[in-house]
């Protein structure tokens, strides 16, 4: 019986004595739970923002206006190209001319944009610098060739579109656009190619334009004809682009319909296809004006031609030495695309019908 009850006890002091330690603080060093790595963070799901809710554009920095000589009032550069090849004449730029050009733009300060931006006023050009347009008429396989390299296809590097991407490459800030204006049946000579070059065209920044049809002269059309012409261009580029917005008209020969005629170059239909040509580009010899100048008339767009020979003091290089000698004709950017920056003696020459929601400033 004693040795039961010393048993007993013997336990019950075993068992206080673990209860007790259970329940005594630890003094020792605290062991977090492991860190999750950046894997295991458990984030928040993004939410997917709205179609129509687009990223705010940052602010540009202010430009020093009266040091860069901002002027948005100014005159554009609107060039005409024809053919690139070997020999260089009064419509064809040899590619070695083709690349000084573009050297000779980017270098004095030029940057390229599309026309569809320039008409829409929508132009976004660093401070200091002068945008410029280039267009291409008649769609030729010296504008954009394919050729064949160890069984493969690649770009022509002395066509127009491969010269140009190549300085794109170059000089990633040079911009880019190119306005290409076709006929049909066979734009750019390689018909089994058209949908592919197209496709190139468009996901690569350039613009296909209306030429009319045939490269018919619309001078000597009726109305039906110029109708005819031009919803027929738009209808064979929809075929290969559906939906695509043909929005300028480059005039072949540079010649408009006649008197009330000129109506149908602007916009018409044709068995169901109607267009709406919001720039018409004219043959011209001289600059464009300001997309918010009073004396801008879309339907009546003067292009410089790209050219040296037979020009009479009215080609690409004449205006880049008067740019040069009259710096205050020429549009030069301040960099914000939300705002149009003009010296103060411009302020009577802008049509603020057309400024919008943009913020007119004067200096």
């Amino acid at each position: 019986m004693i040795k039961f009850k010393a048993k007993y006890a013997l336990t019950f002091m075993l068992i206080m004595i673990l209860l007790l330690g259970a329940c005594t603080p630890q003094t020792g060093t605290n062991v977090a739970p492991p860190a999750k790595t950046p894997d295991q963070t458990q984030q928040p799901a993004p939410q997917p923002k709205p179609e129509d809710e687009k990223e705010p554009e940052p602010a540009a920095p202010q430009a020093d206006y009266s040091a860069i000589k901002a002027n948005e009032n100014g005159q554009i550069m609107l060039l005409m190209y024809h053919g690139i090849g070997s020999k260089e004449e009064e419509w064809v730029r040899t590619p070695e001319n083709f690349r000084r050009d573009l050297e000779n733009l980017y270098e004095k300060g030029y940057r390229l944009i599309t026309l569809k931006d320039y008409i829409e006023n929508n132009i976004k050009v660093e401070a200091g610098f002068t945008p410029v347009v280039i267009t291409f008429d008649d769609g030729l396989q010296n504008q954009f060739n394919i050729i064949e390299e160890n069984g493969e296809k690649k770009l022509d590097p002395d066509c127009a579109v491969g010269i140009i991407e190549e300085f794109k490459k170059k000089h990633p800030d040079f911009g880019q656009g190119g306005s290409f204006f076709v006929y049909y049946s066979n734009p750019f000579r390689q018909k089994e190619l058209i949908k592919e070059k197209y496709d190139f065209l468009i996901k690569n920044g350039y613009e296909i334009g209306n030429h009319a049809y045939t490269h018919e002269n619309l001078g000597e059309q009726s109305a039906e004809g110029v109708q005819k012409a031009l919803a027929l261009n738009v209808k064979s580029t929809q075929e290969y682009l559906p939906g695509y917005d043909v929005f300028a008209l480059a005039l072949p020969y540079g010649i408009a319909p006649k008197d009330e005629k000129f109506q149908y170059a602007v916009s018409g239909e044709y068995e169901g296809t109607k267009y709406n040509n919001r720039a018409i580009l004219r043959v011209g010899s001289n600059p464009a004006p300001a997309p918010n100048h009073i004396k801008l008339d879309a339907a009546r767009l003067p292009r410089i031609r790209a050219s040296e020979l037979k020009m009479g003091g009215t080609g690409i290089y004449d205006y880049l030495a008067s740019f040069e000698k009259h710096p205050e004709k020429r549009y030069i950017s301040d960099g914000n695309p939300n705002t149009i920056v003009i010296p103060e003696k411009e302020k009577d020459n802008i049509n603020k019908d057309s400024i919008k929601d943009k913020e007119l400033i004067t200096y």
